[in-house]
């Protein structure tokens, strides 16, 4: 297809939105990938797109895609692949992936890297809540607009957990698809074991509570082929796994609405500890007993965060040349702008 076949059928596809996949067809998806940085988010991606590729650094919001046909002879399918960089400084920039166009075909994978447990509760609280508050914002216009979209993208939210799952109550399933990684699985093996334990069930209660995912990986093929498979399911529509495994001595993974309170047990606490602690929601009172063993890290993303502009990969000879050219006229501005101020006689009158 060329560029301009493609612009019109996304064209058409946004004034006729139809989520309904006839014969023939094609599938398309959009995934969100985002999470501590240096977490694993890009290997991840590329082992799902089968690219041998060195992972490379991520730079702000990156995009790429993958395309698979369901049956031989078969258009294929598409899958719009987006990476958030940053961890959770630049999280203002899911508001471009994700929109009233494609919100129904929409869905967010959030990797969490095990072995920086201190780091682990901030950036996941971060990232899904500007995430959970944009998808809401979106579904209050489509209310609105096109309250058929909407009512089905809400209704879709609690597709994982049947009615008479005794949890059903207790729970607040995330608005729109979404699956929790836990990455360098192979580093997190080596903590103690009540740390590791407090870790897994703290993330089971998570993604129950969210109505999500969970699986735990490394550079495993073994693992990656398992976190794979979830995101296989959301991208183009293979069918969704039914196995599980809870033991916390090994990695976790338990698809969307296979786990409940019962099996993940209380917070990880005494019951004295746990009566000192004034929590108004279950999720609030998992995070103080969670971030009483692993306080959280006092760290500002913005401040970690790299000018891609001194990047070596990034360099560029005549583009640096042209720069350092305005930096310097930038600083002698400064500096004319800086005498003129004080060479200034303000009136006191």
């Amino acid at each position: 297809d060329t560029l301009w076949e493609l612009a019109i059928a996304e064209v058409k596809k946004r004034e006729n939105p139809d989520d309904d996949v006839k014969p023939g067809e094609v599938w398309e998806k959009s995934i969100l990938f985002m999470g501590n940085k240096n977490g694993g988010k890009t290997t991840i991606i590329l082992r799902c797109l089968e690219r041998e590729e060195s992972p490379k650094p991520t730079l702000a919001l990156e995009y790429t895609f993958g395309r698979r046909a369901r049956r031989p002879n078969t258009p294929k399918d598409v899958a719009h692949f987006w990476e958030l960089g940053g961890g959770t400084s630049l999280v203002e920039l899911i508001r471009i992936p994700i929109t009233s166009h494609n919100i129904r075909s929409f869905a967010v994978v959030l990797v969490l890297d095990l072995s920086k447990p201190d780091e682990l509760w901030t950036t996941m609280e971060s990232l899904l809540q500007v995430t959970r508050n944009h998808v809401n914002k979106i579904l209050t216009k489509l209310e609105k607009t096109n309250p058929e979209v909407a009512a089905e993208v809400k209704q879709r939210m609690w597709n994982d957990l049947q009615r008479d799952h005794p949890d059903y109550a207790l729970v607040d399933p995330f608005p729109i698809p979404l699956v929790i990684i836990g990455t360098k699985y192979d580093i997190f093996h080596e903590f103690d074991s009540e740390m590791r334990k407090i870790i897994s069930k703290t993330l089971r209660f998570v993604s129950h509570y969210y109505g999500a995912s969970l699986v735990f990986t490394s550079k495993s093929e073994a693992l990656l082929l398992k976190a794979r498979a979830l995101i296989n399911h959301l991208a183009f529509g293979y069918d969704k796994s039914k196995s599980v495994s809870v033991d916390p001595s090994k990695p976790l993974f338990i698809p969307a609405g296979l786990d409940s309170m019962s099996q993940i047990g209380p917070p990880p606490a005494s019951d004295s500890d746990l009566g000192k602690m004034r929590a108004n929601t279950p999720l609030e009172l998992w995070k103080k007993v969670f971030e009483k063993t692993f306080p959280p890290k006092s760290f500002c993303d913005l401040q970690d965060t790299k000018d891609p502009a001194q990047d070596i990969q990034y360099a560029e000879y005549e583009v640096d040349v042209m720069r350092a050219q305005k930096n310097q006229e930038l600083e002698q501005y400064r500096r004319n702008a800086s005498k003129c101020w004080k060479e200034m006689d303000f009136d006191s009158d």
